[in-house]
């Protein structure tokens, strides 16, 4: 199905992270016709190497165009992400990990959300998940709404009654459900870094919580993991 305004497809912005899910997402995207404007950014974590992802994900899955932000979030601390001090953890947790990244959805979706305005994009996407994923609370479903709430009430689109769309279309899907739905889709997830701590090549260290998940996933879904372990 090909989503179109007049005679333009409509305009979406994706946020791309290098990592499975966003490249999922833009798949999907594609697949219902937008015309996906991918969002990267340089927020001061661990590594880059899911930032070289980011750009094969944006070219091997055709986006229109790809732009990278930087934005220094490590400034402020408080996360294993963003202060090297702090280690990543390698054992699961009911808590909050301290792998939150404090507000980093919501500071990544508001300069979306501006660029998208520049462009006339009603929509945003995010591989946001609330799942199979470290229990991040803005991964939530509430946030998702929330957002979009806000997205509508703060920008000249939505106040002139061109209402913006937050889509987080993997929300609800385990691990497995979207790898399975990504192959469908051709992504090719050796393209993708998942792991917390990579090293510069993108090779994985297979014991953080994300590396844990990622690989569960692909167990389930009974599909070969394409993930270079260190």
């Amino acid at each position: 199905m090909t989503i179109e305004l007049g005679n333009e497809r409509r305009k979406a912005v994706v946020l791309v992270s290098g990592g499975l899910d966003s490249a999922t997402v833009l798949a999907l995207a594609r697949e219902e016709g937008f015309d996906c404007y991918a969002i990267s950014f340089l927020y001061g974590q661990r590594h880059v190497a899911e930032l070289n992802a980011a750009r094969r994900i944006a070219r091997e899955l055709g986006a229109r165009e790809h732009r990278e932000f930087p934005i220094d979030l490590g400034a402020f601390g408080g996360s294993a992400l963003t202060d090297h001090t702090i280690d990543v953890p390698t054992e699961r947790s009911d808590e909050i990990p301290i792998t939150y990244v404090p507000a980093r959805n919501t500071v990544f979706l508001s300069l979306a959300l501006g660029w998208a305005e520049v462009l006339a994009a009603r929509d945003l996407f995010i591989g946001a998940n609330a799942v199979d994923y470290s229990g991040y609370p803005d991964c939530r479903p509430a946030f998702i709404e929330a957002f979009e709430t806000l997205a509508n009430v703060a920008t000249a689109m939505g106040v002139e009654g061109e209402r913006v769309g937050v889509h987080a279309p993997l929300i609800h899907w385990t691990k497995a459900e979207i790898i399975e739905r990504g192959i469908d889709l051709g992504v090719d997830y050796a393209m993708t870094v998942s792991c917390y701590q990579a090293d510069e090549e993108g090779r994985a260290c297979g014991v953080c919580d994300s590396c844990v998940i990622r690989r569960e996933g692909f167990e389930t879904a009974g599909v070969p993991d394409p993930t270079r372990y260190r």
